[in-house]
């Protein structure tokens, strides 16, 4: 087996349970703000958020708009569904700044580590100095670090929004590697997004671990579909 020096992991749906937390905020926003007078079930409404959030996000990746467009824009869309000019005794657009403040205070809210994150967070970090590489906006990544349980376990810290970066450029790779001491060939990241994690370390010359379950097409160093698995692999 061959032996890694570093080991990078980025945290959404990796560490933390990103998609619960933002299933749990978006349910309370659809409640609290009557957005029921413009989708008539909570579904709808997240099937008008989520691709488009989606699209937005690999926008971001690719460096084509900016944190602020990303957040404001995917609140603001799913509101002009009707041509009404506002919602709740308010502008749409003061109504989607609005309602972005009130997600990212949610998420933090909701919060929680997937399951044996914690397990396997301590093991790697007990043969292997572990960077977190992540997308997120830093305001509420560091606030989930911090709550975790598990920072004092985290060698370094990567923040797309604070280094100006995003997965998956393989710069930001690159600086995870320079922040370690270490080669593209010593290192290995592990993730469960194809597109951001797997790819990027790709085109940095770094393995990978792709947590997912089911058949693909795809390729990566490893494939697993369980976080117990890696303690498998190192």
């Amino acid at each position: 087996m061959k032996r890694y020096k570093a080991i990078f992991l980025d945290w959404d749906d990796t560490i933390g349970d990103w998609t619960n937390a933002e299933h749990l905020a978006l349910r309370d926003i659809y409640t609290t703000y009557h957005l029921n007078h413009l989708y008539a079930s909570f579904d709808d409404y997240l099937a008008a958020y989520k691709p488009y959030n989606l699209e937005l996000w690999g926008k971001y990746g690719r460096g084509e708009i900016t944190k602020s467009y990303l957040h404001f824009e995917r609140f603001y869309r799913p509101l002009m569904i009707q041509d009404e000019p506002e919602l709740c005794g308010l502008r749409k657009d003061e109504l989607a700044h609005r309602i972005g403040d009130e997600f990212l205070r949610l998420t933090n809210t909701y919060f929680r580590l997937m399951p044996d994150a914690d397990r396997v967070v301590r093991y790697l970090a007990s043969k292997y100095p572990l960077t977190i590489v992540s997308n997120g906006f830093k305001e509420v990544q560091y606030y989930k670090f911090e709550h975790s349980g598990l920072s004092d376990y985290l060698t370094h810290t990567l923040v797309s929004d604070e280094i100006g970066i995003n997965k998956p450029q393989p710069e930001i790779f690159r600086i995870a590697l320079e922040r370690n001491g270490v080669k593209a060939d010593e290192a290995i990241m592990i993730g469960d997004s194809y597109s951001s994690d797997i790819a990027g370390a790709k085109a940095a010359g770094i393995d990978q671990i792709w947590l997912h379950e089911g058949e693909t097409s795809e390729t990566a160093t490893f494939i697993v579909p369980r976080l117990t698995d890696i303690m498998n692999i190192l």
